[in-house]
Order: structure tokens, then C-alpha cells, then sequence
């Protein structure tokens, strides 16, 4: 079964909780950042990018622990989705709920953006996000 399927299907089955989900409180000074590659870099199609978080705790999706949450990379994103609801799973908003902390990603040659969010258990930003500086990168031919 494809990685997505797998995704959608959990996401499914977290539903009903985040129904009953209320944005989380992220721990004070908490904050998240993009260890490499770093802005202005320039690097190949397909590369690695390294999550940073100081202040607080990885947990996968699905496990309420205070404190805690999970990435999300946003790619090229202009607007940001409601910070009150799930995190979409998309193209451009790719969840981590297993923990990762890093990921390999291929993108056109050309400018791109990345920005990281936390979310908590049901993929819900805290209430004060806690997020990344959008840095920009640039993708060799």
C-alpha cells in the first residue's frame, strides 16, 4: 500500500478526534527551523532538508503527549492554510506524523521556499505557531 493511502487512512481514523480538538499550547520559547539547507543555498533537484526544534518534544500523529507535535514542510506555500484546523496533506504541505526529523525531497530546478510548522497529535498548529523563518532556496539544472 503507497505511502499517501496509508496517510489517508490514518488521517480518517483520527477524524473524530479532531472534532473534538482544541488548538494546544506550545511550550514558551518553544521554536522550530530549517537546519540545511540554508537560505540562498543553492543545491540539486533532489536533496535533503534537516529539521531543527528547541524547546519542545517529537511525537507521531495520534499521540496527545503535552509538549509535543510533529513537522509539517511547507513548500512554495504563498498563503498559509487556517492555523486552526489540520494541516492539509498536500503537494505543497507535507506532513511528518512518524517523528522524522529530516526528509529527501526533488523539487524543478528554479527559486523555491520551505517553511516548517508544528502541529500537535491531529495536526492542528499551536496556538501560537510555532513555525519557521520562509527561507529560499535555489534548484540547480
Amino acid at each position: 500500500m503507497k505511502l499517501k493511502s496509508l496517510l489517508s487512512i490514518f488521517v480518517l481514523l483520527l477524524f473524530p478526534l479532531v472534532l473534538s480538538a482544541q488548538q494546544k499550547e506550545a511550550p514558551e520559547g518553544a521554536k522550530t527551523y530549517v537546519i540545511s539547507p540554508q537560505h540562498g543555498e543553492v543545491v540539486p533537484q533532489t536533496f535533503t532538508i534537516k529539521f531543527g526544534l528547541h524547546g519542545m518534544g517529537i511525537a507521531p500523529a495520534g499521540n496527545d503527549i503535552e509538549g509535543a507535535g510533529h513537522h509539517h514542510l511547507l513548500i512554495d506555500v504563498k498563503e498559509l492554510p487556517d492555523l486552526t484546523l489540520p494541516l492539509p496533506s498536500t503537494d505543497q504541505v507535507r506532513h511528518f506524523g512518524l517523528g522524522q526529523t529530516e526528509t529527501v525531497v526533488t523539487l524543478p530546478p528554479g527559486k523555491h521556499t520551505l517553511q516548517l510548522i508544528v502541529g500537535d497529535y491531529a495536526h492542528i498548529p499551536h496556538k501560537d505557531p510555532v513555525m519557521s523563518k520562509k527561507i529560499t532556496i535555489h534548484v540547480s539544472e
